[in-house]
Order: structure tokens, then C-alpha cells, then sequence
């Protein structure tokens, strides 16, 4: 089937157009890599402005586009595709990262659950934004509630990892089979480096907390929340005693921030 762009553009199928790219809001700006390796792609001329990371503003031009008609249409899909979906990311990152205050650290690890051909782009995104998509910048091995049902509790996960020293073993507090209470001391009392509470009830955290005081091994461990928290629990969330806040689909499901393509 013809491409119905070659039939309107057919007497002007050769001569190029230049256009700016314009943000439809303030943000952040990510997917700079991407959109020059799609640029290479459909054969066109991408100049942008800005670097990954950088802040844009509204209605100011980040970058120009200069292609022949049919690629210029192309550009708008793919280029703006790009560009406002991860931008959209980076800007959510950096407004989870701002309420937080430096207080705790700011992770989404829900980038695991987006396509393949996604991820690289996403783990970008969240670190332009100024966040992280690991809950340690140590060596880890998580250990997830399924590992935990399979094997049977968590000291006999833990067990299994115990002679792997050079990792930070984190175990998933979810209290479904046994309290909060027993799973965080379970998991202390075996080698855990840092307790995921991953059920999205601050009083379970409390509880878990209370433990960790209890044993005196605040220091010595760290602490991470997550499960559906939004970004006006954010400031709340800060002020507790934790070293780690998830944000996911918050994240990684924000807003695109749109952009136009304007011919000039």
C-alpha cells in the first residue's frame, strides 16, 4: 500500500523544511541519546539545545529539526515520542527528589516492569531526574517475597547467601504468613543489610521500626518503603526514620511532558 505522504508531498518530495522543538511545559529533559540515535535512523537533522538532564521551560525552544517533508512527519511521531515520554520521567524523578528535601533517598525501581526495548531509557530518565533505580549503590541480592514462600522463611533464604559477603542481603517485609514484627527480627537476626517494607501501610513500617530500635541495630541496617506511595505522601514519609523512599509508578507511569514540532 502507497504511503499516503508520498502523494501529498509529491511535488515538494525533496526540499527540506526546518522546525523547533517546544516543550508544552517545564521539566527535564531526557532521552537526548535515544533521540539522536532515531534521528540517524530516519535521516534527518536533529540539533538539541540542551544536554540530558538539563532543565527546559515552557514554550522555549530546545532544538531544531531540519528534513524533507515525509521524514519531518516521521520525526514528529518518533523524535517527540522520544523525547516527551522520558522527559516526562526525568521531570517526575526530579519532583519526587525536590519534596523529599535530601532527607531520604529517592528510588524507582519499577523500571524492571517496562518492555525491554524501554528500560535503558527509563534507567536514564530517573537518574537525569536526580533519583536512583536501585535502593543501594552496593552489591545486593534481593530476596522477594516468592523466594522466601518458596524456601520456606527468611532465615532459610538468608542461609542459602550467608557466605556471599561481598553483598548487601535485602529481604522483602511484606507480613503475610507471619507478623511484621517476627519477619523484620527473623530477617535482622540472620544477616540482612537492609528491610524492604514493602506493603505501603506506614503503620507496618512503625512496626518495623520498633523493632529495629528494640534491637538496637538502627545503625546498622537499612531501611526502604515502598508500595503505592504517591508524591503528596512524600514529605510525610521523609521525616520518618528511613534511608530509602520506592516511588514507582508514579515515576515511571508520569505525565508525558509534550512537546510540538513546529515548521518554520
Amino acid at each position: 500500500m502507497q504511503d499516503i505522504r508520498d502523494i501529498i508531498f509529491k511535488d515538494i518530495l525533496d526540499k527540506k523544511f526546518k522546525a523547533f522543538i517546544t516543550p508544552e511545559r517545564d521539566g527535564c529533559l531526557s532521552g537526548v541519546e535515544d533521540a539522536y540515535k532515531q534521528a540517524k535512523v530516519i535521516g534527518i537533522e536533529l540539533e538539541l539545545f540542551y544536554k540530558e538532564g538539563d532543565s527546559i521551560e515552557k514554550g522555549k525552544p530546545i532544538g531544531t529539526v531540519i528534513a524533507t517533508p515525509k521524514m519531518m512527519a516521521v520525526a514528529e511521531e518518533k523524535i517527540i515520542g522520544t523525547l516527551a515520554k522520558f522527559s516526562g520521567i526525568a521531570t517526575a524523578a526530579r519532583k519526587a527528589v525536590e519534596l523529599a528535601e535530601g532527607k531520604v533517598r529517592i528510588t524507582a525501581g519499577s523500571w524492571k516492569k517496562m518492555p525491554p526495548v524501554m528500560k535503558d531509557g527509563v534507567r536514564t530518565a530517573v537518574v537525569s531526574g536526580g533519583a536512583t533505580f536501585r535502593i543501594t549503590d552496593n552489591n545486593m541480592i534481593y530476596l522477594d517475597k516468592n523466594y522466601i514462600k518458596m524456601l520456606g522463611s527468611i532465615p532459610k533464604v538468608l542461609e542459602t547467601v550467608k557466605d556471599i559477603k561481598d553483598s548487601m542481603k535485602v529481604v522483602q517485609i511484606k507480613g503475610c504468613d507471619i507478623s511484621i514484627e517476627e519477619e523484620t527480627r527473623q530477617a535482622l537476626e540472620n544477616g540482612c543489610g537492609l528491610l524492604m517494607v514493602d506493603t505501603g501501610n506506614i503503620d507496618d513500617l512503625n512496626r518495623c521500626l520498633a523493632v529495629v530500635n528494640e534491637l538496637g541495630v538502627r545503625k546498622q541496617v537499612e531501611i526502604a518503603f515502598a508500595s503505592g506511595v504517591k508524591f503528596e505522601n512524600i514529605k510525610e514519609l521523609a521525616c520518618i526514620d528511613i534511608d530509602v523512599l520506592c516511588i514507582g509508578k508514579e515515576i515511571v507511569d508520569a505525565q508525558l511532558l509534550d512537546m510540538k514540532l513546529d515548521v518554520i
